[in-house]
């Protein structure tokens, strides 16, 4: 069961127990995932189970016979249904508030149904009637229903199963039987009103002797065995799907009699193999129920054959009824099964998968009882034909051809091309589907292989090249499972060999990801980076909204011209993406998925905040089907995370570096009026340090040995599943180890970056400002005004001047602070980089020890190589275990 399945079950069941609040859905399902384990269903278990709960319930009848009712429509986990109400009666903490629950409930629909209720008056009648009228009405009611509830449904199912596969097969419309075919019952065989035999003798039978009444008997019986009415027998009018009863006239001899009423559920039966066949013959009920039909009309046409030839015996006056007792007994057998079989297919209205599932458990039922088990077997293996031609195109071609559904594999209209459009579109998923009732008992462990077999197939006809398996035989049914297990398993190899090496050497998935993928969104590609980002440098710092594409298009072009990405065969893939969010509120908006946070981070308004193109940039890929299959939407968003992460983290070096470079104008001062700069010098360079460690910890501790586990697998890889399994694994990995998938280290990490931005801004400003006022200095010492070369009094001047602008520079170097110099405004920087550092580092040692990533604790080794750090997290440590410790109690 897939965690979906599991969250919407949980979320369903707190709904009916109306349980609100408490510790949320995710608390039982990360419970309900840790403890579940199969459970093997066997006889003993399944009847221990059954008998434990009717010994619990009050009315163990009802209980039994609702049992046997699902487990006659061939209920699927009815037994594993009941085995886990077993356990539940053993817990007695549970059972008490269900019982509660239960209470409440049906308090609430009483009190609903008594305010909705409305007061009818019933009208008393004065008039009577006569028993025989009452008599005569019944009859008229009864007939009535009988045509209402046989005839109508029967027209009604068959318009539903029509307009449903119309609309399946709208190309190609549904054969169906002309409509005469329904409208002329004596084509059915079956018995009809009115049709019995005249009844114009004038001596009841009664009144004869008894060699004449078993003479009249046995003719009666030879017209009922064949659906006829006869003179003294007559079958009553059917009510519904239940079992055709007779009626005998109550005159004749009690010991003859006796042996009517044995051979009447022979004709009873036929009655109903009869209907069933006449009704699944049409071509709405499937392929299935129709070959099992038409191998029901063949043993029917057997006991026609004996039927005529007692008919035969009888005109000769050689048939007593106790030789017809005689010659019926082994086709009595034969048409009980039968019409157990055809009740059981109506009770559980099934079609296809479902209908050869209750054949093949009815043949295992009859393990001991050979002559019923063969003629189940008989039935199965003629029912499961066209099913398996149907399994045969899927498993050897990759070919659904299933006008009625009744194969276990059902196709969704998908077009491939959305794959690279949108980023739910589950293509691989949701293309084929498994559909549970339709999967045959006996291949319910092979469905997945099935599935897969043909999903592999079909995605090689897509792109234009016709497979067809080389080792591909005739499935046919057999008790012996293996023996189609192998030929599944078979076509399961050839389908994954053949498609694995399409992708691989055909269309070159591994050069895909490792010359372009790995070079461009996981900035493996360093001189490229390098060119492309002075580039675009410029145009990347305006707002979002005044970005020009076609002008970063046009440089990423130069770019990748310029550089080694030139060899690039698939450079042309490669296109510019502008978000519509910076990646912090992307990767929020992915982990508040299924949280309470959804709601408010959805409606927050994009345009709060006015993006730059450095916020908003990334790289997008042009994948084209069916390597869209691997390197799919999903997949291209994970790449892209990582690299908006990376990217930024090496704009904020960049402009480290150009804050380092541009400070190098320090060294033109005094000493006493430049070691205000220190302060400054020293935070960059930890700035400095911090983002480098962090860049070499994602791309040389996380990414790159990630990657080689990740080409390895994929070298191993036996099937297209694998690959996705491989390929979907390395981008988690990436995205944890980077901490892409914790809010906590995200939201820390993001103000860091954030700060270190503020500081190369406020450093930039003050650095330009000192320079364009020392230029405008030298310009004036070197070359004077107008007037003529600057005299002492105005060299005096100026210098007070430059004193007093220097004052002004260093109060008001960063707008946050305007009250503040410039050496109180770096150690504010320093403060709030120190803190927030060390709670990254705590953070960090928490979640590694805690969820085991011992991987992150590499980034507190680099950034606190020299123990400077240390001493604060232990302290920091030590504050949390004293706050987690329980209080002592006074002693």
């Amino acid at each position: 069961m897939s965690e979906f399945r599991i969250h919407h079950d949980v979320n369903e069941l707190l709904s009916l127990l109306r349980v609100h609040g408490g510790e949320g859905v995710e608390v039982y399902i990360d419970l309900l995932q840790k403890n579940r384990m199969p459970y093997v269903t066997t006889t003993v278990s399944a009847h221990s189970a059954k008998v434990k709960i009717a010994e619990f319930s009050r009315t163990p009848e009802d209980f039994l016979k609702k049992y046997d009712e699902l487990k006659s429509k061939n209920t699927r986990h009815l037994d594993s249904l009941v085995y886990l109400l077993s356990k539940l009666t053993e817990d007695k903490e549970t059972l008490q508030y269900l019982q509660q629950n239960a209470k409440e409930r049906a308090e609430l629909a009483a009190n609903a149904a008594t305010s909705g209720s409305t007061n009818f008056s019933i009208p008393s009648s004065t008039s009577k009637i006569s028993l025989q009228e009452l008599e005569e009405l019944r009859k008229q009611l009864g007939s009535v229903t009988a045509n209402s509830t046989v005839q109508q449904p029967l027209e009604f199912t068959r318009k539903i199963l029509q307009d449903k596969q119309n609309k399946k097969n709208s190309g190609q419309p549904i054969p169906i039987f002309p409509s005469w075919v329904y409208e002329r019952p004596a084509l059915i065989g079956d018995f009809l009103n009115g049709t019995s035999l005249s009844t114009d003798t004038t001596l009841p039978i009664g009144t004869l002797p008894l060699a004449s009444q078993e003479s009249m008997i046995v003719e009666d019986l030879l017209y009922v065995l064949i659906g006829v009415d006869g003179r003294y027998i007559t079958a009553q009018p059917l009510v519904g799907r239940q079992n055709r009863s007779f009626s005998v006239d109550p005159n004749l001899d009690l010991s003859i009699k006796e042996l009517v009423t044995r051979i009447l559920p022979v004709a009873a039966s036929y009655s109903t193999v009869t209907r069933f066949i006449e009704e699944k013959s049409s071509f709405e009920y499937g392929q299935v129920n129709h070959a099992l039909a038409a191998a029901m009309r063949t043993l029917v046409k057997e006991y026609m054959i004996l039927i005529t030839q007692l008919e035969h015996l009888q005109r000769q006056g050689l048939l007593s009824l106790q030789k017809l007792w005689f010659y019926i007994q082994p086709t009595m057998r034969t048409l009980e099964i039968l019409a157990s079989l055809a009740t059981s297919v109506d009770k559980g209205e099934c079609m296809g998968g479902s209908t050869l599932s209750l054949l093949h458990d009815k043949t295992f039922n009859y393990t001991g009882d050979s002559q019923a088990q063969e003629l189940c077997l008989y039935l199965t293996k003629a029912a499961s034909v066209p099913y398996f031609e149907i399994l045969e195109k899927w498993i050897y071609r990759g070919i659904i051809n299933d006008p009625y559904s009744e194969f276990m594999v059902e196709e969704h209209e998908l077009q491939k091309e959305k794959i690279q459009e949108d980023y739910n579109d589950k293509y691989w998923d949701q293309r084929y589907t498994v559909v549970q009732q339709q999967i045959p008992s006996f291949l319910q462990k092979m469905a997945d292989k099935i599935l897969s077999t043909g999903k592999y197939l079909n995605v090689v006809r897509e792109c234009g090249r016709d497979v067809t398996c080389p080792v591909a035989k005739e499935v046919i049914y057999t008790l012996k499972e293996r023996a189609y297990v192998e030929q599944i398993e078979k076509a399961y190899n050839y389908a994954s060999k053949v498609l694995l090496n399409f992708l691989m050497e055909e269309k070159e998935l591994m050069a895909h990801l490792s010359r372009s993928i790995k070079h461009y969104f996981l900035m493996d590609q360093g001189d490229f980076f390098v060119h492309f980002m002075d580039l675009t440098e410029e145009e990347l710092k305006k707002p979002v909204d005044d970005i020009i594409t076609t002008r970063l298009e046009a440089l990423l072009e130069l770019a990748l011209r310029m550089s080694t990405a030139n060899t690039d065969p698939f450079k042309d893939d490669l296109k510019i993406d502008l978000m519509p969010h910076d990646l912090i509120t992307q990767l929020l908006r992915v982990l508040a998925i299924e949280t309470k946070q959804e709601k408010a981070i959805v409606s927050a308004d994009p345009t709060e905040l006015t993006l730059s193109g450095l916020e908003a940039f990334s790289f997008d890929y042009i994948v084209k089907w069916p390597l869209s299959l691997i390197i799919s939407r999903k997949a291209l968003t994970r790449y892209q995370m990582l690299f908006r992460h990376m990217f930024y983290c090496k704009h904020v070096e960049r402009q480290l570096c150009n804050v380092w470079i541009s400070n190098k104008m320090a060294k033109q001062f005094s000493l006493h009026s430049a070691k205000w700069f220190a302060g400054a010098f020293t935070l960059r360079q930890r700035m400095l340090n911090f983002v480098q460690n962090i860049q070499y910890y994602m791309m040389f501790e996380v990414m790159e040995p990630t990657w080689h586990i990740l080409e390895k697998n994929l070298k191993l890889a036996s099937n297209i599943d694998d690959v996705l399994s491989h390929h979907t694994s390395f981008l988690d990995n990436c995205l944890k180890d980077c901490m892409l998938t914790n809010p906590e280290l995200l939201k820390i990490f993001s103000k860091l970056m954030s700060i270190c931005v503020m500081f190369t801004n406020c450093m930039q400003r003050f650095t330009q400002s000192m320079k364009l006022d020392n230029e405008m200095d030298r310009f004036t010492l070197e070359h004077g005004t107008m007037l003529g070369p600057p005299t002492e009094e105005e060299l005096a001047e100026d210098a007070a001047k430059k004193k007093l602008a220097n004052k002004l520079l260093a109060e008001h170097a960063d707008n946050f602070h305007l009250t503040s110099g410039f050496e109180a405004t770096i150690n504010k920087f320093d403060s709030n980089f120190s803190t927030h550092l060390l709670d990254l580092l705590d953070k960090l040692s928490v979640y590694s020890t805690n969820d085991c990533e011992h991987s992150m604790l590499n980034i507190i080794y680099r950034l606190d190589f020299n123990g400077f750090y240390t001493e604060h997290l232990e302290h920091m440590s030590a504050e949390r275990s004293q706050k987690a410790a329980p209080l002592l109690p006074c002693l």
